[in-house]
């Protein structure tokens, strides 16, 4: 097969070649993108938190990257569909491997994935995390607004996770509580799609019921998004738990009554306009996953979110 490479993860001599490994073989980076921790000249930088001590239902997120990684090589470096064009042809991604932390030291893992990510922005390159539980939010906010200044969540999430904080808890429901509180994200800027669950305050963010994104249409949803965050650079992150069970049954906390993987991608594909900052994929736990169902829509929201990056940067912006 002249002129093709297997393991492109490693084998790849830049930044923006497509890989031509079969689907079903070869290193499994995200998308096959070249394994490294030197993040120079990389527009991106995709790296995994596998953690998943937070969690307050079913454990198993900390196994998330690698299910992430492993479903990504579906994608076959055709143009992807819908940005219909090469990812990589000028975007320089690099998947940066994952964060090593302590399981014996609960206590630690915050100040490491705030310290380990800011290394990573102040290279200048778009953080794209694949988690993990959505308590590791919590540190990432940090770090990209120690860069870049309060931002607007963008949140995709049956729950509000705006649960009761005392500033020492390690708890995937109360990290919104806390950066809200620290002034970390602008609450009047801020918005959660697909709520289907009740909290004891919603900290003065916008919110989209689960019913509400069933009777809106994509396009409406994304016009509420853009016009709601008024071109305020935000921070994306999505909990595949706003999918409902039947298009992601593989995460700790599933909760019936969400819209489908096909709506919300819909809803992604229009945010164009929307100044992302940093970005994560969380609470993918392939244990109780089927097929690899949600594996697979998570690595496609992570696409999508790099297809964004993409038009962005091909616009200079």
């Amino acid at each position: 097969m002249p002129g093709k490479t297997i393991d492109h993860a490693f084998t790849a001599t830049g930044l923006t070649s497509a890989a031509t490994d079969p689907t079903y073989a070869g290193a499994l980076s995200f998308m096959r993108r070249r394994f490294s921790k030197n993040v120079s000249g990389a527009d991106v930088v995709v790296w995994g938190i596998p953690f998943d001590a937070a969690t307050s239902n079913r454990p198993g997120a900390r196994f998330g990257p690698q299910a992430i990684r492993r479903a990504s090589a579906i994608f076959d470096n055709d143009p992807q569909y819908p940005f219909d064009r090469d990812l990589f042809a000028e975007m320089a991604v690099v998947d940066y491997g994952d964060c090593l932390l302590d399981y014996g030291n609960h206590h630690e893992t915050p100040a490491t994935i705030e310290r380990e990510a800011s290394a990573l922005i102040a290279k200048g390159a778009f953080l794209l995390t694949l988690g993990g539980d959505h308590y590791i939010t919590w540190p990432l906010l940090k770090a990209h607004v120690a860069r870049h200044g309060p931002l607007a969540l963008v949140q995709f999430d049956a729950h509000q996770d705006t649960w009761f904080d005392d500033n020492r808890r390690i708890d995937h429901g109360s990290f919104v509580a806390r950066a809200a509180r620290e002034g970390l994200i602008d609450t009047s800027r801020s918005i959660q799609i697909g709520i289907r669950t009740h909290a004891p305050e919603d900290c003065g963010i916008r919110i989209l019921y689960g019913h509400e994104v069933e009777e809106m249409t994509a396009g409406e949803i994304a016009e509420t998004i853009l016009g709601h965050t008024q071109d305020a650079p935000a921070y994306l992150t999505f909990d595949i738990d706003c999918f409902d069970p039947a298009f992601a049954p593989g995460t700790g906390t599933p909760v019936a009554g969400g819209p489908s993987s096909a709506k919300v991608l819909s809803v992604l594909r229009r945010l164009q306009g929307l100044d992302i900052r940093g970005a994560d994929v969380v609470e993918v736990a392939p244990a109780y996953d089927h097929a690899d169902v949600t594996a697979i829509a998570g690595a496609t929201v992570a696409m999508y979110m790099l297809g964004l990056r993409a038009e962005r940067l091909a616009e200079g912006r």
